[in-house]
């Protein structure tokens, strides 16, 4: 089995940012983190031409790219998702539904068993999240009203049954039996995140304690502060700020939270707590124009222009077009964030989050090598998805 040296860059790992050191992989895992040359014979070498190598990038929350949306349910859709995404140092990622009818959903997950095993040139999928229909019809954002509805049952315990590929379920938690249900996914190995919610922080907090521990797109389609009756109530973003465990993601487009909010969540949460996330859908990669969100079939019509996709009416936005080398980019430019900490949030944090931090998020010995390498910029010069170069830019 071939030895791949990475050398002559910056690297970054979750303690410090190693100057000149050198990184050997074989088998798809890390062997060595080297502050010095690690002397190998026979060994492929890459050199890194002083540029950064850091932890492949991981998106928790992604419906699409390229042209395609996840709910196409088509499996050369699901393979050019992810080769896109990987593009900009994307390594690993979540496909994402939306609110649909019970057959596309189910279609969507037997989809994703054929796409999985075809994927060796694009991001790694690490599980389905399943976004809806579970919602507050008041914050729906762009969520089809169609199929809103309160948690049954038996329809979610099917779903639950028909595929092992369920890692996290995003809702809101105020519902009718929302308990029941995120305490039914906890028991599973399957999070519960908090979405498209009116909820109070009295209602939060019981929520959190049955596994409620994150918050899908945060401030997006989301509860503050409201009055009822002349008493104020803390809403779901006042929540997130109080409960300190409890973990946020946030769109950094720019556009989904400007500048100032990007601050505040990174002063409040931290780096620890806050994950970056592209809910990029099918326009991410894509000229500006008309463009579908959801499936072909039945997704509905929106327009991109400005850099994100808005409903055609303009009243909401309709998911980004952002990828994940220019979230951790405007974390740094527009947050102030220092680049460690705008990595840590795109590959150690979600890796936390997910469950997956033993053996992703970071260059440690003994875990994948995931790793992308790309210039002060924030620019991608190369991603290496399992010790395979599935990305290198043309110069």
């Amino acid at each position: 089995m071939e030895k791949i040296k990475i050398y002559n860059g910056k690297i970054i790992t979750p303690h410090r940012t190693i100057d000149g050191g050198c990184i050997l992989i074989e088998g798809g895992k890390i062997l060595e983190v080297s502050a010095s040359d690690i002397p190998v014979e026979n060994a492929l070498e890459i050199n890194a031409m002083g540029n950064y190598i850091g932890p492949g990038f991981i998106d928790l929350h992604v419906h699409g790219g390229g042209g395609h949306d996840f709910m196409d349910n088509e499996p050369d859709g699901f393979l050019a998702i992810a080769a896109l995404h990987a593009k900009h140092g994307t390594t690993a990622l979540m496909p994402t539904t939306l609110s649909s009818e019970h057959q596309d959903l189910m279609d969507t997950l037997s989809t994703y068993e054929a796409a999985d095993a075809r994927n060796v040139n694009g991001a790694q999928f690490i599980g389905i999240h399943i976004e809806g229909p579970y919602f507050s019809m008041e914050q729906r954002g762009a969520q089809d009203p169609r199929y809103i509805r309160a948690p049954v049952p038996a329809e979610y315990q099917e779903i639950v049954a028909s595929s092992g590929a369920i890692k996290r379920w995003s809702a809101a938690p105020e519902l009718k039996g929302a308990l029941e249900f995120g305490q039914y996914l906890t028991e599973r190995g399957i999070l519960p995140s908090i979405a498209h919610t009116n909820a109070i922080y009295e209602e939060v907090l019981p929520a959190f304690e049955k596994g409620f521990r994150h918050a899908t797109h945060f401030y997006s389609c989301m509860s503050g502060v409201s009055r009822r009756n002349a008493y104020r109530y803390a809403g779901v973003i006042e929540s997130a700020y109080l409960l300190d465990a409890m973990t946020v993601e946030i769109i950094a487009d720019g556009i989904h939270l400007p500048p100032p909010l990007l601050k505040l969540v990174l002063k409040i949460k931290g780096a620890d707590r806050t994950a970056l996330v592209t809910d990029a859908m099918r326009a991410a990669g894509m000229p500006p124009g008309p463009s579908i969100l959801g499936s072909r079939r039945d997704g509905l019509e929106v327009i991109v222009e400005d850099n994100v996709a808005k409903l055609k009416d303009r009243t909401a936005f309709a998911g980004s077009v952002a990828t994940m080398d220019r979230l951790v980019r405007n974390m740094v430019t527009m947050a102030d964030a220092t680049l460690e900490d705008a990595v840590k949030m795109a590959s150690l944090t979600p890796a936390n989050i997910i469950g997956i931090a033993d053996r992703k998020g970071s260059l440690v010995a003994g875990k994948d090598s995931d790793i992308v390498i790309f210039d002060h910029e924030i620019n991608i010069v190369r991603t290496i998805v399992s010790g395979r170069s599935v990305y290198e830019k043309s110069i």
